[in-house]
């Protein structure tokens, strides 16, 4: 079943004077089709501006398209009567946990979204444990979010957005404030989610490393889908991401620059194992016999 889908979607940011007059229009994303199936883990990459924000909106119907249509759980985003709907199926994290931490004390701002939604009080604390356990953040429950580092805060906002029991997560660059071992622990946290709550996830991000795992790679360049597949099928296309002004996981930049070199790596390379095993391989097959005297 397709979780999200997005058909011919254009959205364009109009600009006006202070007169209400169109000063200029600029379109973010410009005639995209996407399917995201139930349970998947998708990556979308690009530069700053190639649109991929526009989309993460959309799916939240934080956006409504100005042409095309996006459908969430079936339901169209224009659907202003079922805005509640589409937002309980497609939850969003953003680039700031401190701007979606809003209580004072860890385990009450979890259980704000679902309180809202008006879910019964036993069942919220409920919902507050699960998803505070489900992100290695229960210990955690009565401390206060302004004690919290980067990465653990990232952690709580995932579990507010849990506690709604969406079928989707959005994260809208959720480690780009976070130092190394913060991206680590959000990055795993998502995995987790994915494999074994079946949460299906969007994953935007401009880090390289964090998507080696995900199901789909889609990459977004001037509002356009410019390329989709596997990551390896993705990674394996050096030349054209480095020409999109984009990177590649260390090891895949690694094996390519040795293949610029003359050693015959395979393409694809994404982790640093199977760098090594790739380099260990080329190594025994071209080390020379010991000569006998």
């Amino acid at each position: 079943m397709k979780m999200i889908e997005i058909r011919k979607l254009i959205f364009e940011y109009t600009r006006r004077d202070e007169e209400g007059n169109v000063e200029s229009v600029n379109r973010a994303v410009d005639d995209v089709d996407l399917d995201i199936e139930e349970g998947d883990f998708v990556a979308i990459l690009g530069h700053n501006g190639s649109g991929k924000s526009t989309i993460a909106k959309h799916i939240n119907a934080i956006l409504i398209p100005t042409g095309g249509t996006v459908w969430v759980n079936g339901i169209d985003t224009r659907q202003e009567e079922r805005i509640w709907d589409i937002r309980q199926s497609a939850g969003i994290v953003f680039q700031n946990p401190d701007n979606q931490i809003i209580a004072t004390v860890v385990e009450e701002d979890v259980g704000f979204g679902p309180e809202n939604l008006g879910v019964p009080t036993e069942d919220i604390w409920k919902r507050v444990e699960d998803s505070l356990r489900a992100v290695g953040m229960l210990e955690y429950r009565h401390h206060s979010p302004n004690k919290l580092s980067g990465g653990q805060k990232q952690r709580v906002a995932i579990a507010g957005i849990m506690a709604m029991k969406p079928k989707c997560i959005v994260l809208d660059e959720p480690t780009a404030m976070l130092d190394p071992n913060g991206r680590k622990e959000v990055i795993k946290t998502v995995r987790e989610l994915n494999q074994q709550e079946k949460v299906t996830v969007l994953l935007i991000t401009h880090y390289m490393d964090e998507v080696i795992h995900a199901d789909k790679v889609i990459v977004m360049d001037e509002g356009k889908v410019v390329m989709q597949g596997t990551p390896r099928e993705v990674f394996s296309r050096v030349h054209e991401l480095k020409a999109r002004r984009l990177d590649v996981p260390q090891a895949t930049e690694l094996a390519w620059e040795l293949k610029k070199e003359g050693i015959p790596l395979p393409d694809g390379i994404l982790t640093a194992e199977e760098f090594t095993e790739a380099f260990r391989n080329y190594v025994r097959q071209n080390k020379k016999p010991d000569v006998q005297s």
